[in-house]
């Protein structure tokens, strides 16, 4: 476990208001954190699913995809075999 020591200059009502509602311990501060890493992962996620859309490129035939399925096993069983 890492400790980090935040400082925070928040306006006086909202900082009374976040007090007052437990906003600020360590639990409620990690589990905030944790949903704001989950919202920029799935914003992430979203634009390069977008962008994919936006490339426009040609449907893949069922043997082009199986065909990358094995070229990715084949690479992970080299991977492991040189370990």
């Amino acid at each position: 476990m890492t400790t980090v020591e935040l400082k925070l200059s928040l306006p006086d009502e909202l900082a009374a208001e976040v007090e007052a509602a437990g906003l600020l311990t360590p639990e409620t501060l990690e589990a905030l954190l944790k949903v704001a890493l989950r919202a920029r992962r799935a914003k992430a996620f979203f634009d390069a699913a977008d962008a994919f859309a936006a490339a426009n490129l040609p449907p893949m035939s069922m043997r082009e995809i199986q065909d990358e399925i094995d070229a990715v096993r084949r690479a992970d069983l080299g991977n492991a075999a040189g370990r």
